[in-house]
This record gives C-alpha cells, structure tokens and sequence, in this order.
C-alpha cells in the first residue's frame, strides 16, 4: 500500500493507494498532517510513499513523516512519464507535474487539458505525443471573492453559492455570485473553446477542490476527477520504482 501526500496552498490531501485505486483519502491542515500520516501508518501496512508541495511544509516536518516510512519527494528533478517543453522547468509547481503524469498515465495517445481548480485555476496541455507544453494560471473561485472584498471599502466578504449565480443579479451579494461564479465557469468555457478550435479531439478532465462549485455551470462536455493529482502522484511513485 502507497502513502499520497499533497501539500497545497489551503490544505492538505493524504491518500492511501493499492494497485492504482484510492482505498481511504482525508484532508486537514498541513500543521496537523505528521501527526494525521503517523496514526494511519499505525494502523496499515504502508511500504512507500510520495510528497508533493506547492505550499508551506517545514523541515521538521519533513523529517518527521520520512522517519516514519521511506517518502519520496517530488521535485523537479524527479523522471516523469511526459517529455517536459515548460520554458522555465524550475518554477512549473509540482502539482502541475503530478497533473500531467495522470494526464500521461490515464489517456495515453490523446490531446488532454486538465483543469485544476484550487486556490489558483490552472490550465495545462498534454499533447497525444505525450508532449507538455505549459497552460495557464489565473485567480481561484474564493481568490475572487477575498479580492472584492479586500480591495474595496463596502463589499462584503460571501462564500460561494451556486444558487445565487444568474446572468442577472438582483442583489449585490447575488451580483457577486455571478462574477465570482458564472464568471470563472465562462473563463473555463473560453479556454476549452479555444483549445478545441486548435486540437478537435480534445479531452477535458476538471479537478480540484473547487470541482464540486463549478462543473454544473460549465458548458463544455468534461471528465470531473477530483482524485486526478493524487492519481499523478501515485503514477510517479510506480514510475520511479522507489
């Protein structure tokens, strides 16, 4: 059995993986994830695992979950299963990679974008050659909202609610639904538009945490994942034979 670990901007995701399928998944605050990690090593046969972290993770907590189970720790260096064409290879997030790879693992031979909705969107490309060439980052759901509340005197800060997202709000809570909301799903539509015009037998895979906030107002036909990095992760793990 396969430790997962994904440390992210908001959270962290940890995943225990048998042959490829996700057995038990949990999420907590990084601060409490050694001690999270730790007490499922107690009570399950772990041989092996795998770290990805685009955000705050200490030294000491690093040694900490590696003295406990052989960890390997996905950088930029590590082989992956996709000819990597980033222009700045050194600053792609990890998470990107962890992306990819499933893209490579789970639709070998096809054009693939995936689309990660986490504290930022990000868009990436796989092409069926197996090829990464890079994608996009723009502003995450609940970015948008701090945003209009941070950088303006009056409006408040919300929370998303689909319910509330119309073409026309009739309220100013309910205008902000529909920028926040109606507005990123019409920037995913416009990128998958634009990527389809270019590569017509596209396959479109939405993830992350935000998933479950948005997948019903996109127009596109897409594959929602929410386990696609945590997937990636595992694949590199096997890839690697650590």
């Amino acid at each position: 059995m396969n430790l997962v670990i994904d440390v992210g901007n908001s959270f962290s995701k940890i995943a225990l993986v048998e042959k490829e399928t996700i057995l038990y998944k949990e999420k907590c605050v990084t601060s409490d994830l050694a001690i999270r990690c730790n007490e499922l090593l107690m009570l399950h046969s772990i041989k092996k695992g795998i770290i990805s972290s685009v955000g705050f993770l200490t030294d000491e907590q690093l040694a900490s979950l590696k003295s406990t189970v052989s960890l390997m720790t996905l950088t930029h260096d590590t082989p992956v299963p996709f000819k990597n064409q980033y222009a700045t290879p050194k600053t792609l997030g990890v998470d990107r990679i962890a992306l990819m790879s499933a893209a490579s693992q789970l639709f070998p031979t096809k054009n693939v974008l995936v689309i990660d909705l986490g504290t930022c969107i990000t868009y990436d490309f796989l092409s069926k050659d197996n090829i990464y060439y890079g994608g996009g980052i723009s502003p995450g759901v609940l970015m948008r909202y701090q945003a209009m509340h941070t950088f303006t005197s009056k409006l408040p800060l919300l929370t998303p609610d689909s319910r509330d997202a119309k073409l026309i709000g009739t309220s100013t809570n309910a205008s902000m639904q529909t920028g926040a909301l109606l507005g990123t799903a019409y920037e995913i539509d416009g990128f998958i538009d634009s990527y389809k015009k270019k590569y017509k037998d596209l396959t479109v895979i939405l993830t992350g945490g935000d998933l479950h906030f948005l997948q019903n107002l996109i127009k596109n036909d897409i594959f929602a994942h929410p386990n696609f990095l945590l997937k990636g992760l595992n694949y590199i793990l096997e890839y690697n034979k650590f």
